[in-house]
């Protein structure tokens, strides 16, 4: 994947691979004890913690080391967003009635037009087609034309990150993206005819799924539960082979399906027939006519609630939605990932935030190769601490044993929310970065880095746990 720098002297900065220590920086006696414990090298890890009301620095260790911060830099994606666009701003979805509109009856076609709606999921395409009915449609007389060249994506491929290609975190970013592209199929056991049920939210008519699992005795364990799913070429039929066991009362998969556009046809058909409308034909590109006046325009949840579904979930192809958004929105349509990442390299210097060590690459984390120094994570802290929209950002992260990716952990009396925090976590890489609340009432930004083998299976959430546990008391 082409990774571009945000810093255009890169070349010229030299990357140390130490840092020098001064006396005062010094890791908490609970925090080297777990690396000790779990033989964690200390130049791993790289933390910075501040006061936030005074500006006094608490605690530094690596802080200038360039890391990859997994998820974490979607508080940078999220945090530019806020600032260029305003907590208040709203996406839109355009209809147009391409025809002529007799009764209740579209003597033509209808055509959707999207605009970057990261959160178009099924409760709110089905509000979506409500808004089409009040209009006075009931039956489409021809077909549904779909516009989303407000993004160019480009060549993607899904399975390049990981192999995965079905997962629902390489979704790839559209202009009319619809349910984030994901199916969730339920497994249940028929214990009568030792047959396995599947059921698919949404239901999509043009996906075929051909179910060839089978029943077997045992606990509910195991990878998948013992399901193996495949497709063909298309991506339009999926397979289910594989030993189901009878212990489990119900299980829930979530994967992609469909091309983009397949799976808008798909959900809008399904989703129009239930509400008692019609539609005669299928699906095709199109470009709305630039000059023609749209039937209705739906706006999506605002920004402010965009960003906490980005960062307290950390959903990857929404941060994505955000950064090709910028692009389109400061630049000009269509949005590109490449456009994105100017947009973010020219805030951060207009703000003077820029580092040479710092690669964003997608906006989302889901990458080898983004970068960025515990010490620049912590200025956008700080920059964030002092805007307006504080409230907004604050209340994005995930509060800790209570919500979002932290919900199962720090979940006591001294820690439960206690901080808002983003979690990034992937191969080799564990790391936090928000504020904390300490016993004192001293409110702190943290930034906590760490890139090596193995930390993403636990250790690294402990030596986590160490440093909060330590900040809680100062």
């Amino acid at each position: 994947m082409l990774v571009r720098h945000l810093c255009a002297t890169l070349l010229l900065c030299l990357i140390a691979t130490t840092q020098a220590l001064g006396a005062d920086d010094e890791l908490p006696v609970g925090v080297r004890s777990v690396l000790e414990l779990r033989q964690l090298p200390p130049e791993t890890l790289s933390i910075y913690v501040e006061d936030v009301d005074t500006g006094e620095t608490v605690l530094t260790w690596l802080d200038e080391e360039s890391r990859n911060p997994a998820s974490t830099i979607k508080l940078l994606t999220t945090l530019v967003s806020l600032d260029l666009l305003g907590p208040a701003y709203r996406w839109k979805t355009d209809v147009y009635a391409v025809g002529t509109i007799e009764g209740d009856k579209l003597d033509g076609d209808l055509l959707l037009k999207g605009y970057g709606d990261p959160f178009l999921v099924t409760e709110r395409v089905w509000q979506l087609l409500r808004r089409i009915r009040q209009a006075g449609i009931r039956e489409i007389g021809g077909d549904l034309l779909i516009d989303d060249s407000y993004f160019d994506v480009g060549d993607y491929d899904p399975a390049a990150f990981d192999r995965q290609p079905l997962r629902a975190y390489n979704v790839a970013p559209n202009a009319l993206l619809m349910n984030f592209k994901v199916v969730r199929y339920w497994f249940e056991p028929d214990h009568e005819s030792r047959a396995v049920k599947v059921r698919l939210d949404p239901r999509l008519d043009n996906l075929r799924v051909e179910n060839r699992l089978g029943l077997a005795s045992g606990r509910c364990r195991g990878y998948q539960r013992g399901i193996t799913i495949s497709t063909n070429g298309n991506a339009d039929e999926v397979t289910f082979s594989g030993q189901f066991p009878d212990g489990c009362e119900r299980y829930a998969m979530d994967r992609t399906a469909l091309s983009h556009n397949e799976f808008v046809y798909g959900l809008f058909r399904s989703l129009w027939l239930e509400s008692g409308g019609a539609i005669d034909g299928g699906w095709k590109n199109a470009v709305a006519d630039a000059e023609a006046e749209p039937l209705l325009s739906f706006r999506s949840l605002p920004l402010s609630e965009m960003i906490a579904r980005v960062n307290k979930h950390s959903n990857n192809v929404m941060a994505r939605q955000l950064l090709y958004t910028l692009s389109a929105e400061v630049n000009g349509e269509p949005g590109t990932e490449a456009g994105g990442r100017q947009v973010i390299s020219n805030w951060l210097t207009e703000n003077k935030l820029e580092s040479c060590k710092l690669a964003i690459d997608n906006g989302a984390g889901l990458s080898r190769t983004s970068r960025i120094t515990a010490a620049g994570m912590a200025s956008l802290l700080r920059y964030a601490w002092r805007q307006p929209y504080m409230p907004e950002y604050l209340a994005s992260m995930s509060l800790t044993g209570l919500d979002g990716t932290l919900s199962r952990r720090f979940r006591d009396a001294t820690l439960t929310g206690k901080a808002h925090l983003k979690t990034g976590s992937m191969d080799h890489v564990a790391a936090i970065a928000g504020y904390l609340q300490a016993r004192s009432g001293r409110r702190f930004l943290l930034v906590a880095m760490q890139n090596h083998t193995g930390v993403h299976r636990g250790t690294g959430e402990e030596v986590q746990e160490a440093l909060l546990r330590w900040l809680y008391e100062q």
